[in-house]
């Protein structure tokens, strides 16, 4: 294996024995293609099935290009993508999904970009075969994003990116616990650009992203890189307190010159209950912040490797 191929393709692995060896028939064929230098670094991030044993398979067959990186548990997606950036040799990285449905024969497109003097190639699917759940909720979190960052990426959720190799290595010396990858590398990037690509239905299996995981990937985004919603709250909070004031004021009139009310009670506990509402949305808020501090002061060791199946050369 070169010590410095042209070409690092790293590719996150979870629970993917169903799409592994349609993987396998179509990457290598894709990338032996290309005429340059390359490694695959695959990452399995604690799968449950065959994943690994069909990884130590694709490495047995394909030693001198192929890598395997083994977790001993499941760390997510980003984990696994750091732990292989960490360790990739090639001038140029491509991250790539192992559901097939970013198709292997798009990377060519992101190469052409690097090629034009670009450090930074972002993907994006041109006709989407997602539900129309995914569809929708994608596109009001691409909204969220462009008006509390300026992060500009047409799709946040397309996983087919190129690098360049010093953004890469800034985001390895960030230190990154939780921040989303693309959205880092697009603010270290000095001439970012984009490129349409294929996007094809998932060759088997179901998705590993949970509702749960995409709110949290998408609290990632936006707290990671902006003050915005602590600001957002602030005014929310000023204009609650002022609504609230001004209610007061409207109850003790009445109160004063109207005479007692017997409804004016429950009035009152809904605007307690409104505000209670609002102060618990904020504590929620400023703990995110607060727990990102706590993730990078505390310096814990972020995943654990069981094994590195590779072939250094000499």
């Amino acid at each position: 294996m070169s010590a410095t191929p042209q070409l690092s393709v790293v590719i996150p692995v979870y629970n993917e024995e169903l799409n592994l060896p349609t993987l396998f028939a179509r990457l290598y064929p894709v990338l032996d293609a290309l005429g340059r230098s390359y490694e695959i670094i695959f990452t399995n991030d604690g799968s449950a099935d065959r994943s690994f044993m069909l990884l130590q398979a694709q490495h047995a067959a394909r030693p001198d290009v192929t890598r395997v990186i083994d977790f001993n548990a499941n760390y997510g997606q980003h984990m696994a993508i750091m732990a292989a950036f960490e360790r990739v040799r090639g001038s140029i990285i491509l991250t790539l999904d192992a559901d097939l449905q970013n198709p292997p024969e798009e990377i060519p497109k992101l190469l052409a970009k690097m090629d034009a003097g670009h450090d930074y190639v972002g993907g994006y699917r041109l006709e989407r075969h997602d539900s129309s759940f995914r569809k929708y909720a994608s596109r009001l979190v691409n909204l969220v994003r462009k008006q509390t960052t300026n992060i500009e990426m047409t799709d946040q959720g397309c996983m087919l990116r190129a690098y360049s190799r010093p953004i890469i290595d800034a985001i390895v010396r960030s230190g990154a616990i939780n921040t989303f990858i693309p959205a880092l590398a697009y603010s270290f990037s000095g001439n970012p650009t984009e490129v349409g690509v294929r996007h094809e239905e998932r060759h088997a299996g179901v998705s590993n992203y949970s509702l749960y995981k995409l709110i949290r990937l998408n609290f990632d985004l936006i707290t990671g890189f902006s003050l915005a919603p602590l600001q957002y709250f602030t005014m929310f909070a000023m204009a609650c307190s002022a609504g609230s004031l001004l209610l007061v004021l409207i109850l003790a009139y009445r109160r004063l010159f109207l005479g007692a009310e017997a409804e004016g009670i429950f009035t009152l506990f809904g605007v307690v209950f409104f505000l209670l509402s609002v102060s618990m949305v904020g504590i929620g808020l400023i703990g995110e912040y607060v727990g990102r501090t706590y993730q990078v002061v505390r310096a814990r060791q972020r995943y654990f490797v069981k094994e590195i199946l590779e072939v250094r050369e000499g």
